[in-house]
């Protein structure tokens, strides 16, 4: 399974930006969860946003009310839209996706920058 990523940059503090993911490969969207992780300089990578194949949804607290993550199954992609950004919004933002019932797999995008000036 691989992921590609597109949607980063560079944004002043209080705007908004999209990240769109897709997936391609051996991919069964049926069972299984598409999200958005981000890490920080000198921090731990952290989930922001997850979304099952049944639309259930799974948010960070710090994001809750700004993000907004949804999927289309048919294309195989993911998309996190990223409102009212902060400083500490900074990160590169990683997308995955993850079966845990057989055909398994838990695959990674190479990774986005967004940078959020104040």
């Amino acid at each position: 399974v691989q992921l590609v990523e597109s949607g980063g940059g560079l944004v002043q503090a209080g705007g908004s930006l999209r990240l769109s993911c897709t997936a391609s490969g051996s991919i069964i969207s049926s069972s299984n969860v598409m999200g958005w992780y981000r890490q920080a300089p000198g921090k731990q990578r952290e989930l922001v946003a997850s979304i099952s194949s049944g639309g259930s949804t799974t948010y960070a607290d710090s994001v809750k009310g700004r993000f907004t993550i949804s999927r289309d199954n048919a294309k195989n992609m993911v998309s996190l839209l990223m409102n009212s950004l902060k400083a500490e919004d900074t990160a590169v933002y990683y997308c995955n996706t993850k079966r845990t019932s057989w055909p398994r797999y838990d695959s990674w995008g190479q990774g986005t920058q967004v940078t959020v000036s104040s």
